[in-house]
């Protein structure tokens, strides 16, 4: 639950991928066309970015970080954080004056074939895509340009 009325302008994005490099992305309901990675605000200031990250995976897609199928080690933070505009159709749930956030930005590899629940009031539908084709259906481009360093990014299972 939240300390505040407000969203904390302090947000993780988690790209989901496979050992294959195919790529999450799910649509989000308000804004159809709108494909992302997982992202999501803090619940609190002291939250950390893991648990944020952990949370927000297993609200928007049913996977939980930490189950024998998607162990925590397959969560990596890749210790990036982006500062961005926040769009102004969405400053209306942050503290007044606040226009930028902050987001971290975390890797997930699950198993090809790892089930997918979504959040219908937040996302109508997902699709796996290869890496490239993943980033360039983002509207974010702070999502596009993590997804394009996942080749990079890989380290051992």
């Amino acid at each position: 639950m939240s300390d505040t009325p407000y969203k904390i302008p302090l947000s993780v994005l988690v790209v989901i991928y496979t050992p294959e490099l195919d790529v999450l992305l799910i649509e989000r309901a308000k804004q159809p066309g709108f494909w992302q990675s997982v992202t999501g605000s803090k619940d609190a200031l002291d939250e950390p970015w893991q648990a944020t990250a952990v949370r927000e995976v297993q609200e928007e897609t049913g996977i939980v970080a930490g189950s024998p199928e998607v162990p925590l080690a397959a969560l990596s933070d890749w210790a990036v954080e982006n500062v961005y505009e926040i769009y102004p159709v969405w400053r209306h749930r942050y503290a007044p004056g606040v226009t930028h956030n902050t987001e971290r930005v975390f890797g997930l590899r699950v198993p090809r074939g790892t089930p997918i629940t979504l959040a219908p009031r937040e996302h109508t539908q997902y699709v796996w895509l290869p890496w490239q084709e993943a980033a360039d259906r983002c509207f974010s481009p702070s999502n596009a340009e993590a997804i394009l360093q996942l080749p990079q990014r890989l380290t051992a299972p």
